[in-house]
């Protein structure tokens, strides 16, 4: 069943997180000063200010789950199991964007860019992903009954 709608969720789902690893999330204007937010650190310039590994490390984290997830088509309920710990990654993703973006500045202003959207936008999709999971299982096992 790998060509299924919830694939389809999944897939763009985990190129959405992925492309987090490159994007800029956040400009921040601190005291004059402009720093630039990356999901591997906070940059004044060149100058690395925050090392942002652990944001790295949990989008690398949910981006193998999300292909994990995918290609595990045949085991549905795990499938379901991955992509509800896979939500509760994306919600902390989230959470680490603002707190990595107020951490360690006073009266920081921060102006997010597009990019801090996509961790909401996998959500939802993974939301549909594990409703059409859930429906194909209903299907099969409403199948095994008829035999």
């Amino acid at each position: 069943m790998i060509q299924r709608i919830q694939t389809v969720y999944l897939f763009i789902s985990a190129l959405l997180i992925a492309s987090l690893m490159k994007l800029k999330l956040a400009d921040l204007s601190v005291n004059e000063e402009l720093y630039t937010f990356f999901a591997n650190g906070i940059y004044s310039g060149e100058n690395l200010v925050f090392n942002g590994i652990a944001i790295l490390i949990l989008v690398l984290i949910i981006t193998l789950l999300h292909f994990a997830a995918i290609f595990l088509y045949k085991k549905r309920l795990l499938q379901i199991r991955i992509l509800v710990f896979t939500l509760v990654l994306l919600v902390g993703l989230f959470g680490l964007f603002f707190f990595f973006s107020y951490m360690g500045f006073e009266g920081a202003k921060a102006a997010f860019k597009i990019p801090v959207v996509f961790p909401i936008i996998a959500l939802i999709l993974d939301y549909l992903a594990i409703r059409a999971i859930g429906k194909d299982e209903a299907l099969v096992r409403s199948l095994n009954r008829i035999r």
